[in-house]
């Protein structure tokens, strides 16, 4: 988008009439906010999480915090100084990133699933003075710790502190003092870096009245979560999905949110969802449908869901109607991002438009624009641009992204739409991800959606390739449910043309894809994102 069109997008759109930001008090710290919240409403001993290490009740949870944010002050961590957390899903992740917030400190909440050099990155970017990390992580820290010019305190979150701090020793040492620091709502509360579906991550800077909006705005209207549900999230606590889903959503509301530090594998929440009596599942596209083509799958008898919820990437219009066969439960899919917070557009439960990201939720607005930053007509395809209380301040240290990203009070997502007459909008692929196939536009999601309608697809990805005349025609990666159906060429060969006839049976027959290519699995981020931009560099037609 050009400056002339930015600045005229800028004085085009509408005021908002209504300022959720109201709602917040200036001086605010959200770490007290939500457990005194639950302290004052009686629940000190209902059960705010569960761990493998057993339950944990609000006030338990609420003396931990406390004792960790005393245990930052002793050791000299000031306000706004950073703390990366590198944490498995545990009590101890939202006891340190809630501590870190209540003394004041910023967190800086990292994927656990990085490489040496991604954390040697993020070490030096964030200038964090203490990190905490689990002891299973840990050998990823160990050759790079002495490199850090600002790291002074390693915090070890297990039995084998490697020489460094203890995380339990230090909750068992400090005091629960009452102290909180003097923060307002607009005080920078934590980072989370970007998942690098589209490349280097870029820390996005929250404040502490971010994660309070999301809520009010989100989950409030759309989850309807009470104190006696039970949450469960696919998506780990570092991605900014994960965090509302079993921190800040639940704690809200008083739930009870069971958490997994394994990887999550169909088969281990199979039986998780068995043992739990799990109300409201959060998951990803790529989780739903490796957990309904998994034998180990549940019967509907046997699970009490109430509520479902899918991000991270559009969710299949097949792939929500097969939930809603097999458990009689909806998948309510939504559009967030990091930059975000979480959540801003949704389907809703008696609401839902499958193929979908549903409506725009109060309090936010969004327009479509072209390429020149002009709006869009209705039923037309358009970036979409989205204002909200809940934006990130900015990408730290990165000024050039930022400026790209943030313009004033919009935020590009870098996702193609479309809206219907209905309000509801459609997912059309990343802004650098549309083809132009015999001049017109072809949404790389739309064809992966009818691959993924073929009884044998599993996971679909399409992406750009020139064929040999330099045109740009789609190609398809696919995962088979069984993959011995393609064992040799001639198997290979027949499945892709059955596959190519079944999009062309399904979609106008320009979008079917010249080329499939079988994999095994296709390359994601640690948020369960498949990494288009990876398969585009390593194309090739078969």
């Amino acid at each position: 988008m050009s400056v002339a069109a930015e600045m005229h997008a800028r004085a085009e759109a509408p005021v908002p009439t209504w300022d959720p930001v109201g709602a917040v008090p200036r001086n605010y710290n959200y770490a007290a906010d939500i457990l005194d919240r639950n302290l004052k409403a009686g629940r000190a001993n209902k059960p705010a999480y569960i761990d493998p290490r057993g339950t944990w009740t609000y006030g338990q949870l609420a003396d931990r915090v406390a004792r960790f944010a005393a245990s930052l002050r002793t050791l000299g961590v000031r306000r706004e100084e950073r703390v990366l957390i590198v944490l498995l899903d545990t009590i101890d992740w939202p006891t340190a990133f809630l501590g870190c917030l209540k003394t004041g400190a910023v967190a800086v909440a990292v994927n656990t699933l990085m490489t040496e050099d991604d954390y040697r990155f993020m070490l030096a970017d964030s200038r964090a003075r203490v990190l905490v990390v689990s002891e299973a992580l840990y050998p990823r820290f160990q050759k790079i710790i002495g490199q850090s010019a600002d790291l002074e305190h390693v915090i070890v979150s297990g039995d084998n502190a490697q020489g460094h701090k203890r995380f339990e020793d230090l909750i068992e040492a400090a005091m629960a003092e009452a102290h909180t620091a003097p923060t307002v709502r607009d005080d920078v509360a934590y980072w989370q870096y970007t998942s690098g579906s589209t490349g280097k991550p870029k820390g996005a800077v929250h404040a502490h009245a971010d994660l309070r909006l999301n809520n009010d705005l989100y989950a409030v209207p759309v989850i309807d979560l009470t104190e006696n549900d039970v949450c469960y999230s696919v998506a780990k606590l570092f991605f900014a999905y994960g965090l509302g889903n079993s921190l800040n959503f639940p704690l809200s509301a008083g739930a009870c949110t069971v958490l997994l530090p394994d990887r999550p594998t169909p088969e281990g929440v199979a039986a998780l969802l068995r043992q739990h009596p799990v109300t409201v599942f959060y998951s990803v596209p790529t989780f739903y449908a490796a957990f309904l083509a998994s034998p180990a799958a549940p019967q509907r008898s046997e699970l009490k869901l109430r509520c479902c919820i899918s991000a991270g990437e559009a969710l299949p219009a097949d792939v929500g109607k097969r939930w809603l066969d097999r458990y009689g439960v909806d998948v309510l899919d939504g559009l967030g991002s990091t930059e975000m917070t979480h959540i801003f557009m949704s389907n809703r439960m008696g609401e839902v438009k499958y193929g979908t990201s549903g409506k725009l939720l109060p309090g936010y607005d969004i327009k479509l624009v072209d390429d020149d930053g002009q709006p869009v007509k209705k039923g037309e395809l358009g970036e979409l641009l989205v204002r909200g209380p809940t934006a990130a301040i900015m990408y730290w240290n990165s000024r050039e992204q930022s400026r790209n990203t943030f313009l004033g009070e919009w935020t590009r997502s870098g996702d193609k739409y479309t809206e219907d007459e209905d309000g509801y909008f459609t997912y059309c692929g990343r802004r650098d991800d549309m083809l132009k196939v015999s001049g017109m536009y072809v949404s790389p999601f739309e064809v992966e959606g009818a691959l993924m309608t073929h009884p044998d697809v599993l996971e679909a990805a399409v992406v750009a390739w020139a064929d040999g005349e330099g045109l740009v025609k789609p190609k398809a990666f696919v995962v088979l449910k069984d993959q011995a159906k393609t064992a040799d060429a001639g198997a290979r060969d027949a499945m892709a043309r059955m596959l190519q006839d079944h999009v062309k049976s399904t979609l106008a027959p320009y979008k079917y894809p010249r080329w499939i290519e079988f994999r095994a699995e296709l390359p994601k981020t640690a948020t369960g994102k498949i990494q288009r931009f990876k398969l585009r560099s390593e194309a090739a037609p078969r």
